[in-house]
């Protein structure tokens, strides 16, 4: 029966006390319209099919699991036909397994660059059981983007079927788990609101997804509270960033100069609420130059004497420090390079002595990338005697 239908029968029935009273007129008209806008809105699911779905993935199978029509995902993902999402909330069911996979939503997709949730069921009742993160030209940032403000500890079912529900309103995003009253995570978006493409994604191992719907301008953030990271007091709160090169480049110390010489510096990166430089916000990692893997990160700055200053920063992956031109560090942060469960967060954990000489002064740090997130910070332990231009 069509909505039209539903309608007239119910104005028909009723036409009668319509008549007869007025102020029951108008409360009558406003539930049809009230039923008419419900229906209206309503979800409606969306099967996993090539009318509807593009598949960019290692396989699928079509499957009926737990009495749903569900989709088993392996080793990519699958992205929605004729729709741009903005604004509005999309839900879907997952049911996961204790492998270790990553699996969850992208949206907003535009060329490289979106925004991401995904879960991470390996790590079920840890901190990072999950995680939000901005993809910024075909960089997840889950190394620089990462604690409370982006992931909150769950405890996941396994083998049945766990609803989740995405609400987006321009900057702000939320997430709510198994038919939550309140988000289990709030967090701001990093990309300006621009409607995009949506994905569903599976790596590493397969995942049943079912129950698909998506309501474009329908849906309400509430109880929004962001758990921020304070910013560390006297950090380095912008970088200039040079032109990519090769990593391997850095190898031969007599050509460091011509090296250095050779690169450009259009750009510059503001550190964000976790107090770290996403460089991906200035070079494209994964494209034509995919070899070049490293920019330099530089600050300049005066030195009233010839003295020596402790400097705290962090990088990821692997860095070379050169100081006035000469390299005095290398390091490696990538992930698991300290132990299995490593994730290759940056922070300020490293430090060295920099034996600054009166005047100008220039650093460099010479990072270098493979996945994860591209990034720097850092400060020095004191400013007293030096300026930062």
């Amino acid at each position: 029966m069509g909505l039209h239908e539903i309608v007239f029968m119910n104005l028909r029935a009723n036409s009668q006390l319509v008549k007869k009273n007025s102020k029951t007129m108008k409360t009558y008209l406003l539930t049809i319209l009230t039923m008419v806008s419900s229906v209206a809105t309503a979800q409606k699911t969306i099967p996993f099919d090539t009318a509807n779905w593009k598949f960019n993935s290692e396989s699928y199978v079509l499957d009926n699991i737990d009495g749903q029509e569900a989709i088993y995902l392996k080793g990519g993902a699958i992205e929605m036909k004729n729709m741009r999402f903005l604004n509005g909330t999309i839900e879907y069911d997952i049911r996961m397994t204790e492998r270790r996979g990553f699996y969850g939503i992208r949206f907003r997709l535009n060329g490289r660059n979106g925004e991401e949730f995904y879960f991470r069921p390996h790590q079920s009742g840890n901190p990072d059981a999950n995680q939000a993160t901005p993809i910024v030209n075909d960089l997840a940032g889950w190394q620089l983007y990462f604690g409370p403000t982006y992931s909150f500890v769950y405890d996941y079912p396994f083998e049945e079927w766990m609803h989740v529900k995405l609400v987006v309103q321009d900057r702000k995003a939320q997430i709510y788990i198994d038919n939550s009253e309140k988000p289990n995570l709030s967090w701001n978006l990093k990309h300006d609101p621009a409607e995009g493409n949506v994905q569903l994604t599976s790596f590493v191992s397969p995942m049943h997804y079912a129950n698909f719907s998506i309501q474009p301008g329908v849906g309400e953030i509430k109880d929004f509270n962001v758990v921020e990271k304070p910013m560390v007091e006297g950090i380095i709160e912008e970088w200039q960033v040079s032109d990519k090169f090769e990593e391997k480049d850095l190898k031969d110390l007599d050509n460091l100069e011509e090296v250095i010489s050779a690169r450009t510096w259009k750009k510059k990166v503001q550190v964000e609420e976790n107090s770290a430089a996403n460089l991906g916000w200035a070079a494209v990692r994964y494209d034509d130059e995919a070899d070049k893997n490293t920019v330099f990160a530089k600050i300049t700055f005066s030195s009233n004497s010839d003295q020596t200053k402790l400097f705290h920063f962090g990088y990821s992956d692997r860095v070379v420090a050169l100081l006035n031109g000469q390299p005095i560090y290398a390091g490696d942060n990538k992930f698991r390079t300290r132990d299995y469960r490593y994730l290759g967060t940056i922070g300020l954990f490293d430090a060295i002595y920099l034996p600054l000489k009166k005047g100008e002064n220039t650093l460099l740090l010479a990072v270098s990338e493979d996945f994860g997130g591209w990034g720097v910070t850092g400060k020095f332990e004191d400013m007293e005697g030096i300026k930062i231009k």
